[in-house]
């Protein structure tokens, strides 16, 4: 049997899934076992900085500027996962998702929202909310690959019209 691996920003919890390769973009996390609907998988964690420090990190990386690890919270900070992070920032999004994400205290933690089989990607809906008028330019540096039948094409929140 192997073991699990021995890490302090993970709980035992981490049985659950491992990070590999993924078809969606670069590494996801999959599960080992099946996952039961309601599970607490996994906390997102890293360094908590302010919208100003966010803003100083965003676009680091000119091969994939619109790519960060930031997670904001309700009281306005946010989660760098990409600094002092653990395996949750590998998590992709879907627009069918399969996890979801739930604030508790100022924490993050990924929920499972269906029994997820083993060897699934697990996933969530990012559903990113940005400032700047929705263009087609905007969607497409955000694009989702999921592949869902119901891929709205962007990781972006789609705001919904008012009557």
């Amino acid at each position: 049997m192997k073991s699990p691996r021995k890490t302090t920003s993970n709980s035992a919890l981490e049985l659950f899934f491992r990070v590999k390769d993924s078809k969606v973009h670069g590494k996801g996390v999959f599960a080992t076992r099946k996952i039961p609907a309601g599970t607490q998988i996994i906390e997102y964690q890293g360094k908590r900085i302010t919208e100003k420090q966010a803003d100083k990190r965003f676009g680091l990386d000119p091969d994939n500027p619109f790519h960060t690890f930031f997670f904001s919270l309700e009281n306005g900070k946010m989660i760098d996962g990409g600094d002092e992070g653990n395996d949750a920032r590998w998590i992709n999004h879907a627009c069918d998702p399969n996890c979801e994400a739930k604030e508790e205290k100022g924490r993050v933690f990924i929920h499972a929202l269906k029994d997820i089989p083993r060897g699934v990607e697990l996933c969530y809906d990012y559903g990113l909310i940005i400032d700047q008028g929705m263009t087609k330019k905007l969607k497409a540096s955000y694009e989702c690959r999921c592949g869902s039948d119901n891929c709205r094409g962007t990781m972006l929140a789609i705001k919904k019209r008012s009557k």
